[in-house]
């Protein structure tokens, strides 16, 4: 109980910055706090950024008074959904003139925009107004030798020589020339043809042509509803089929076929002919071009037992990835990806599907409603990026996706589910996995019915979170339920995801038969609030991590944010942001030095504490105002009149 203090108290503490000499004292965060003090002094906060956090703490007193039976309620009306109408800060308020790119890139002759360009060409006009740097070290120089981002670089004078030439380590530039740390790239040919619709899904086609058969709507093609095998009077036999010779005579789904291309040659009517016109091909047709491969044929995903970090919505990214790797995830998944979005072709979407060379186990999870859309987008990254598999998000509860049809509301539309995870399966090279809830309603478990039918259709794996839609993130995951599914599931693999915040959590969780565990996000979070959760789990300990060491995790991920999004003022602030969002998950870890019984429960809020050192109270604080003042220690001051509000509103308390 000595660490405990009062809501005023602890506020006061940071205020008044803490004992001196505070064991804290590690180079880096001396640095840090001489900025801060510098920032103090000369910046007044704006008042925007405490607006928001004050009409949180309005109803935060009653919560801390009330009592047990009144806190969950309270909670969860104030805590639920996400800040639709949060700020949003745009590249043009951190800088008003901006240096052209081609200058940057050294063609300033050869300027992409002509004589029409905005931007300045002028280096020392630009250097003129250029905010000061925030530091005298350039991560992007200290690692690949060259700052590809030069004079607009915010740490430039690392690496600018007279008349801001961009200095060059020819030797380390050497050892990284020819090297692709971060694959599956959007190359602008491959965005000119989606965005004029140019790009071949010649699988995809041929299912939705054949999918659309049934119905008998010539008209109605891209709306067809696709018959179980049972409503065609087959017997389920999905394996014994693919093995057969002539799969023409077998009158299964078109997934299932052989050569759905010969099959379509038989069938008689008007589209018959449509669909027997050969394709042009360049050079002799193989039979790699004709002939299906058959599940046994398929790379396999072998990850039973391992450690799978979820993919986790704008905190998942490629540097926080890179963080959980470090600490021993074994298997890493993209952001979910909207399909229509990858489609059209969108940079900001297929920034998701960034892999870096350290992810060995990598996949990518994708949202759609509808067979045509996710077909044709499984094909597009079948042929267009490196994946080890592909996973189909059924488990989100958002409002915006499930009214669409997508995430959760999947589980109750059983025909576009079971289309969407043939289709899926039958353009894609690699396994396709799929994550799910127990069911839309609270009380009403419906997983159980559903994964032998996702078994059947061809998916590869299946993973369960242990609440519903209707739960969202509250109340204790059900790991009994977890355990029935994974016998029904047999012999493929079901992992299971729900409050894993200690190695002791893992160790029951894989008790109860299930393949591995995922460790996820959201509230409750596990590699969120620790991401050396998985060190923990491999090592069986606990771990009473420093504020030092602490510290450091968070300088990896911003010098791995300067690397991933850039070290100009633009990539600095996109670093901050992501930055900030992860800190509003990261308060709520309590040190294990500090519990008086072991492990720390996943639904709790921690209560008001003072740490053992001024940095280790500070990263305890929920008030937007010092993740702000931990994102200056690392990232220099703010821009002026910047505002910050967590994405969802279970962070934005105090």
């Amino acid at each position: 109980h000595r660490f405990l203090t009062s809501k005023e108290q602890f506020h006061a503490y940071l205020r008044a910055r803490g004992q001196p000499g505070g064991q804290a004292g590690t180079e880096g965060e001396e640095e840090g706090e001489e900025k801060e003090e510098e920032v103090g002094s000369s910046q007044s906060e704006p008042p925007a950024k405490r607006v928001r956090a004050e009409n949180f703490s309005q109803d935060g007193e009653s919560q801390e008074d009330g009592g047990a039976e009144e806190k969950e309620p309270v909670e969860r009306k104030r805590a639920r959904g996400q800040n639709k109408s949060r700020p949003c800060m745009k590249p043009n308020h951190y800088e008003q003139s901006r240096l052209c790119p081609s200058v940057t890139q050294g063609c300033a002759d050869k300027c992409y925009f002509g004589p029409r360009c905005r931007f300045l060409h002028d280096v020392g006009e630009y250097m003129a107004a250029k905010p000061a740097d925030l530091g005298r070290r350039c991560v992007l120089f200290e690692t690949f030798g060259k700052c590809i981002y030069g004079v607009t670089c915010r740490f430039a004078q690392a690496h600018l020589g007279d008349g801001y030439q961009n200095v060059v380590n020819t030797d380390l530039a050497k050892q990284w020339e020819g090297k692709s740390l971060v694959r599956n790239n959007l190359s602008k040919d491959l965005q000119h043809q989606l965005r004029k619709r140019k790009f071949s899904f010649k699988k995809a086609d041929e299912y939705l042509r054949a999918l659309a058969k049934p119905r008998g709507d010539g008209g109605k093609g891209g709306k067809a509803t696709g018959s179980s095998p049972k409503e065609q009077g087959v017997s389920n036999c999905t394996t014994p089929r693919e093995d057969l010779g002539d799969g023409l005579k077998c009158p299964v789904l078109p997934e299932q076929r052989e050569d759905p291309k010969a099959d379509a040659l038989q069938s008689p009517g008007p589209a018959g002919s449509e669909e027997a016109s050969p394709a042009k091909t360049v050079g002799p047709v193989t039979d790699e071009d004709t002939i299906k491969l058959r599940p046994c044929e398929k790379r396999k995903l072998e990850i039973q037992g391992k450690l799978y970090l979820a993919p986790l919505t704008t905190c998942g990214n490629l540097p926080f990835r890179r963080i959980c790797k470090r600490f021993g995830a074994d298997v890493t998944c993209g952001e979910m990806a909207v399909c229509t979005n990858l489609l059209q072709g969108q940079s900001s979407e297929w920034a998701l599907l960034k892999r870096h060379h350290t992810e060995d186990i990598f996949g990518v999870q994708l949202e759609g409603a509808f067979p045509d859309t996710m077909t044709k987008c499984a094909e597009l990254l079948n042929q267009t990026i490196e994946v080890d598999f592909v996973d189909i998000n059924v488990g989100c509860p958002i409002d915006l996706v499930y009214k669409k049809g997508g995430g959760c509301a999947l589980m109750t539309r059983s025909n576009k589910f079971e289309q969407i995870v043939r289709g899926m399966n039958s353009v894609l090279d690699v396994p396709l996995t799929v994550k799910i809830r127990t069911g839309v309603q609270e009380k009403i478990n419906v997983a159980h019915k559903i994964i032998p039918k996702i078994r059947e259709w061809g998916a590869s794996m299946v993973t369960l979170h242990g609440r519903s839609r209707e739960q969202r993130y509250t109340r204790g995951a059900d790991w009994d339920y977890i355990a029935e599914c994974a016998k029904i599931a047999s012999p493929m693999p079901l992992f299971g995801n729900g409050d894993i915040l200690s190695y002791e959590d893992a160790d029951r969780a894989m008790q109860t038969g299930v393949s591995g565990i995922m460790i996820a996000r959201q509230v409750p979070v596990g590699a969120l609030i620790k991401p050396w959760l998985f060190t923990e789990i491999k090592e069986q300990r606990h771990w009473d991590i420093s504020s030092s060491e602490r510290f450091d995790i968070l300088r990896d991920f911003t010098n791995y944010g300067l690397e991933h999004w850039g070290s100009d003022t633009q990539g600095v602030e996109k670093t901050r942001k992501f930055l900030l969002e992860w800190l509003s998950f990261l308060c709520r870890y309590i040190p294990v030095g500090l519990l008086e019984h072991l492990p720390q429960k996943i639904n709790e809020r921690p209560p008001y504490y003072l740490g053992r050192d001024y940095l280790e109270t500070l990263m305890a604080s929920q008030n937007v105002d010092d993740w702000i003042k931990i994102s200056e220690l690392l990232l220099g001051p703010v821009p002026t009149n910047f505002t910050f509000l967590p994405k969802h509103k279970a962070n934005s308390y105090r």
